[in-house]
């Protein structure tokens, strides 16, 4: 895993680990990454959705030479 990414995964897994569909209803974390707002929070969907940009910015050979951009 890149450097520039590491940051976001851990925020993400933390994220979904301390959400209702981990906690209440008992799936495990890679299950729940994939839901949808009503049962994580829409800050994880948006953590997600940073994380999968950062994660195509180092395909993209322009992106790989400048750096991606935050984080």
């Amino acid at each position: 895993m890149s450097k520039s990414c590491k940051g976001l995964a851990y925020e993400l897994v933390k994220c979904v680990a301390e959400s209702p569909c981990v906690k209440e209803k008992g799936q495990s974390v890679q299950e729940c990454a994939g839901k949808q707002p009503p049962e994580i929070p829409s800050k994880c969907v948006g953590l997600r959705e940073t994380y999968a940009k950062c994660k195509r910015g180092q395909v993209d050979m322009r992106t790989r030479i400048r750096g991606n951009k935050g984080y």
